[in-house]
């Protein structure tokens, strides 16, 4: 391959990602359906083969992981994540229930096998957290009363996919029962000691890593980011849970320059992430699987806001929040697009790539309409009715007369 083809390849890529990004800012939609769309257009079966990026776009797609799952990490400390699992526990659990069993019963149904089914669970189960939030921060919602409640939830589903994701990983490599329970022995073994370090020695890492120059921060959490990931991944243990990990470890003022340093290095790589998924997907497969992805998404949409309404009713918050809580978590997005990506690169089964892309298209669209109008709607439905207000009387109709 000739080094000019790439740079243009590449070139083109990135600008079409740009005015994609810019066309979803000016529709008030959240880019990640455009990014997909794009990749599906450009892609093995599309109207444009870019095959000569290929190896440079996977690699870019594996970083996007990473970066993706340590800034999330960077958002939370040890501490916080403790207190969350014991606060949320249960709406985690309900979380689970409602989203990840119709995955796995649907992927049955389409005569998947139970590993496919697994991973189609995960794909049903979480929640998009970068959507969520800038939808949440875009209505002005983030203040609400609600607004922890769904943080707790989605802060739960992180975490059980630090532990989801290993199992996963080690069932789609075919290993049998001995190695997959020693695969979730050394991821669990592996959480609890990060978790312990971080807790205890968070501050020692942090300064360890900490530089007055950007330069120097930016080459040490990156460097120690990837090297965990690589480690983690030979570990089976998953790529995308060592950098979260690492973001856990990571606390204080060092978190959040690092944020702020590596943010556009995130938009960039995890826009190629979910090109790559588009490009590797064929869009003659779509329309095979449109409708059974529809269906899915109706049923786990409306168990997402069942969902929200629960965990808000347990935290004593009035309908009309429990509403807009349950709408909220509607969204899917990047880690549906991670496992369905582990799936489908597995060989496992060849329809997930096409119908994961169908179902996360939908409801990633869906998400900041559900946001926005679950409440006003349902509260027509279910009630309480509006508090009407109050008429303001004008002065000169009390005057005596």
């Amino acid at each position: 391959m000739h080094p000019a083809t790439l740079l243009i390849e590449l070139g083109a890529i990135i600008l079409g990602l740009s005015i994609l990004g810019r066309v979803a800012t000016r529709m008030g939609m959240s880019p990640i359906p455009f990014y997909l769309l794009g990749g599906l257009a450009f892609g093995h079966g599309g109207v444009l083969d870019l095959s000569q990026s290929d190896d440079f776009i996977e690699i870019g797609a594996e970083i996007g992981v990473v970066l993706l799952l340590l800034l999330l990490g960077l958002e939370y400390t040890a501490g916080e994540l403790v207190t969350n699992l014991r606060a949320a526990a249960p709406a985690g659990a309900i979380d689970a229930l409602l989203n990840a069993v119709p995955g796995f019963l649907a992927g049955l149904l389409l005569g998947w096998g139970p590993t496919a089914a697994l991973a189609l669970a995960g794909v049903t189960w979480i929640s998009s957290s970068g959507v969520i939030a800038k939808v949440l921060g875009d209505l002005g919602h983030l203040g609400n009363r609600e607004t922890p409640v769904v943080l707790s939830v989605l802060v739960i589903e992180d975490l059980a996919m630090a532990l989801y994701l290993p199992i996963l990983t080690a069932l789609l490599a075919g290993v049998g029962l001995l190695g997959g329970s020693l695969t979730v022995a050394i991821a669990l073994g592996t959480i609890s000691i990060v978790l312990f370090l971080a807790l205890r020695h968070g501050g020692r890492i942090s300064k360890a890593l900490s530089s007055e120059e950007p330069e120097f921060l930016l080459l040490g959490v990156l460097g120690l980011t990837l090297l965990v990931a690589g480690v983690a991944d030979k570990l089976q243990v998953s790529a995308a849970v060592g950098a979260f990990l690492v973001g856990i470890a990571i606390s204080g003022d060092v978190a959040e320059h690092a944020q702020t340093l590596l943010a556009p290095l995130r938009d960039l790589f995890a826009a190629v992430f979910f090109v790559f998924f588009g490009l590797s997907t064929d869009p003659g497969a779509l329309p095979g699987v449109l409708l059974p992805a529809a269906a899915l998404a109706v049923v786990t949409a409306l168990t997402k806001i069942a969902t929200g309404y629960w965990a808000a009713a347990r935290a004593g918050i009035a309908k009309p929040g429990r509403y807009r809580a349950g709408g909220a978590l509607v969204a899917r997005g990047e880690f549906s697009i991670v496992i369905a990506g582990l799936a489908a690169t597995s060989g496992v089964e060849p329809r997930m790539g096409p119908f994961a892309a169908a179902y996360v298209l939908i409801l990633v669209v869906a998400g900041p309409f559900t946001a926005r109008y679950a409440e006003p709607v349902l509260r027509r439905l279910f009630g309480p009715k509006p508090v009407p207000a109050p008429i303001e009387e004008d002065d000169d109709d009390l005057t005596p007369r």
